[in-house]
């Protein structure tokens, strides 16, 4: 029996390397994306080999359509399957109070985090659509905690545009149940990555991890376990979740 495949979109560090190498311990073949860190990419990579993956890695950006239709091309030609797509690859944007922010700014994170994400979601879709000859597979994407929070002062835009994957989800699992296709997201709270400081905020940790009832950060490997979850048949009667990842927050 082949094993099954698997798209990871921003493989290369954080959540989406946490994805890609439980993913490989669990018996999937990958293709994944990165964006700017060839190094970090390639290291997930033979991170994932050496559990046994066949893994093909695509340079894209998110929110270049084109790329992403090449990095599914490319997990046709090499794999001739998809079984699940995990849409991960997101941005925060510069950190920024509403008045201080730029249309750029919503520009570019709305590109990366919905549009993009949109096209990303309609690739793997079309080629598990039952009615399409697919095999049906499971979509899940990361969104985030933050919506619930609206995250003024900060990343109001992230948070909008992550409200509006969480809509999406929700609309997809409904529109793709008839198709074989489930559709879920993982909504992590405060994780352990670059993100804040990347972000220009490094300080934004210490500052909400006392709010956190568990009084922690997550890690990307806590975070992998519930993606891997839903990608799951574990989880065969779970369409339309928006699952939380966030210690209680």
């Amino acid at each position: 029996m082949s094993r099954s495949v698997m798209l990871v979109t921003g493989a290369g560090k954080g959540i989406g390397a946490a994805v890609a190498r439980l993913a490989a311990a669990r018996g999937h073949d990958l293709l994944l994306t990165w964006g700017s860190d060839r190094t970090a990419a390639e290291a997930t990579a033979a991170v994932c080999r050496a559990a046994g993956a066949a893994v093909e890695l695509v340079q894209a950006d998110a929110a270049d359509p084109e790329a992403t239709a090449f990095a599914f091309a490319a997990c046709d030609a090499r794999f001739g399957r998809l079984d699940a797509f995990i849409g991960n690859a997101g941005t925060t944007g510069p950190a920024s109070s509403f008045l201080d922010s730029t249309d750029a700014t919503w520009q570019r994170v709305f590109a990366i985090n919905t549009l993009g994400l949109a096209t990303a979601c309609r690739e793997a879709a079309r080629r598990m659509a039952g009615s399409r000859g697919g095999r049906g597979g499971n979509i899940v994407c990361i969104s985030s905690r933050a919506p619930a929070f609206g995250a003024p002062f900060e990343f109001i835009h992230y948070a909008a545009s992550k409200g509006a994957v969480d809509a999406m989800v929700r609309g997809l699992a409904k529109e793709l149940a008839g198709e074989g296709i489930r559709v879920n997201a993982v909504a992590p709270g405060m994780i352990d990555t670059a993100i804040h400081a990347s972000a220009g905020v490094p300080e934004r940790v210490e500052r909400i991890v006392p709010t956190v009832p568990m009084k922690r950060l997550g890690t990307p490997e806590e975070v992998a376990e519930a993606v891997l979850w839903l990608a799951s048949d574990a989880a065969s009667y779970v369409t339309g979740a928006v699952l939380d990842v966030s210690g209680g927050r």
